[in-house]
């Protein structure tokens, strides 16, 4: 449980700092909330922590798989660089 915890704290953390990096790219606000909406797990109101967050074995796999370990946070200039490519696809499926 208290691994969950920790978790949970970093996750909110990184959700600040991401927050503060999309708000200097005003054209990333939409994708930015179509991405968080798509990525919040099913029936988040009835386990701990009660919070409408990803997985966070998902997101632990996720960040295995890109940064080489389950702990890593991602970089800003990442994330904005996820959101240009997101809406790059999105686009082509219109």
């Amino acid at each position: 449980m208290f691994r969950r915890f920790k978790a949970t704290i970093r996750l909110l953390i990184w959700t600040t700092v991401a927050i503060v990096a999309v708000l200097g790219h005003p054209n990333l606000y939409v994708i930015a909330i179509r991405q968080s909406l798509a990525y919040i797990r099913r029936d988040w109101y009835r386990a701990f922590p009660y919070l409408p967050i990803p997985d966070l074995n998902y997101l632990r796999f996720r960040m295995e798989t890109v940064y080489g370990t389950p702990d890593a946070l991602p970089a800003s200039k990442d994330l904005l660089e996820y959101l240009r490519w997101c809406r790059t696809q999105r686009s082509l499926w219109v």
